[in-house]
């Protein structure tokens, strides 16, 4: 890399930030340039669902690192600039400021943008999405207003909030066409948790679609695939996310469900890297190209690029994808993935709220999922894509010690 240009960061979520956190630490020397396009200081996304929504933390127990800490490692952060256009030839990325800053290297970590809800009256007041902290501010206001909310997606961001608004006391409907959480999870956890949030007080309307939401000039209801009609007063809408990469498209980067990436996190110009939610990599164990939308990843892919830049020798990316959802008093986490699974066994009774479920492929393990077992995830974490041996007639065994293989 160039001496005289610096590495630029253009997205300043968990993914930018580790990476500029990680180049200081593997003893880059370099200017870093972090560009966000939020004017707040970066911030923790995790919480804006649970404790910010529900006003158990303010703005200040946000951010992801204080602004003491980006001057004293000389990074440039600069924020409220949003990168407009990037002009591979010369190395230059032109930004919303009216400037063009040069770099030797790039780093895109775009994030996602949520997938649009194709339905008339989308756009009326009283419809919101949750993406920043601009947008949960908005909710956090509304839900001070409602008595009846729907949320319209089942994904892990939408039951989330379900759980929190419940237990602010509002009246909450879940819409969903498929199953809760159907695309991340096995059937068993999905099943439990439709039960959970059904007893936690919320209304949970699976297998069916929203075909508008009705109102004048502010949400009313929204009706459902089935003629049904849901009153509400606030409206949160979380079908999906698609990856962010307008950026990497109108400059010529190869771009499918993401910004397509090698092992080591490059895309088809050498001189640009992709991380996080926006970037499409080849899951070594799996053999399929993949976009992951989790702090774990974004911060695992920050550090692999970091390191690889400051010079350090670096392996193919191939880490363990791990993830986890507060949900109420239920903490979901999860190691590995489920794709391919052909056997899944249960360890634990469902009905006692403390339980796992260990996916298998070709009897070797491949996922597990615990809900407030934090100790079998523990284990877990340390077991799947290793060479360490368990069967599902072990994984089912109560008896069996997941924490001795582990360490083994």
């Amino acid at each position: 890399m160039s001496a005289s240009s610096p590495v630029v960061i253009v997205g300043a979520g968990h993914a930018g930030v580790q990476a500029a956190a990680s180049l200081r630490e593997d003893g880059f020397d370099g200017e870093i340039i972090l560009l966000s396009d939020e004017k707040e200081l970066p911030y923790q996304r995790p919480p804006l669902s649970k404790a910010f929504l529900k006003g158990e933390m303010d703005v200040n127990g946000l951010p992801l690192r204080a602004e003491v800490f980006f001057r004293d490692h000389g990074i440039s952060l600069r924020t409220g600039v949003r990168a407009t256009r990037i002009d591979r030839a010369a190395k230059t990325i032109e930004t919303s400021d009216g400037g063009s800053t040069a770099y030797s290297h790039l780093i895109l970590a775009t994030g996602s943008r949520h997938r649009p809800l194709d339905v008339p009256g989308v756009e009326l007041k009283g419809v919101f999405v949750l993406r920043t902290i601009v947008d949960a501010l908005a909710i956090r206001e509304a839900l001070n207003r409602a008595r009846k909310v729907v949320i319209v997606g089942a994904g892990f961001i939408g039951l989330e909030i379900a759980a929190t608004a419940v237990a602010l006391g509002r009246d909450v409907s879940v819409v969903e066409i498929a199953r809760p959480m159907g695309r991340a999870v096995s059937e068993v956890l999905s099943d439990f948790f439709a039960r959970a949030h059904r007893a936690f007080g919320a209304s949970l309307r699976l297998g069916v679609g929203v075909t508008a939401i009705t109102g004048a000039e502010t949400a009313e209801g929204v009706a459902l695939s089935d003629g049904e009609v849901i009153s509400a007063d606030l409206v949160v809408v979380g079908v999906g996310a698609l990856a962010e990469d307008t950026l990497a498209r109108q400059c010529g980067l190869e771009c499918a469900n993401g910004v397509v990436v090698d092992a080591y996190l490059r895309t088809t110009d050498p001189d640009i890297s992709a991380i996080g939610d926006c970037a499409n990599f080849l899951n070594p164990a799996l053999g399929v190209r993949m976009r992951l939308e989790s702090v774990q990843n974004a911060v695992d892919q920050a550090r692999n690029v970091a390191a690889r830049l400051a010079g350090k020798p670096v392996a193919p990316f191939d880490a363990l994808p791990w993830f986890w959802s507060d949900q109420g008093d239920l903490k979901l986490q999860m190691a590995g993935l489920a794709h391919g699974v052909d056997q899944w066994v249960v360890r634990g009774d469902p009905e006692t709220r403390a339980f796992a479920t260990f996916g298998f492929r070709d009897r070797k393990l491949a996922v597990v999922e615990t809900v407030n077992r934090a100790g079998d995830h523990a284990a877990a974490r340390r077991i799947v894509g290793t060479a360490k041996a368990l069967s599902p007639e072990e994984a089912a065994d109560p008896a069996f010690d997941l924490r001795a293989l582990a360490k083994k």
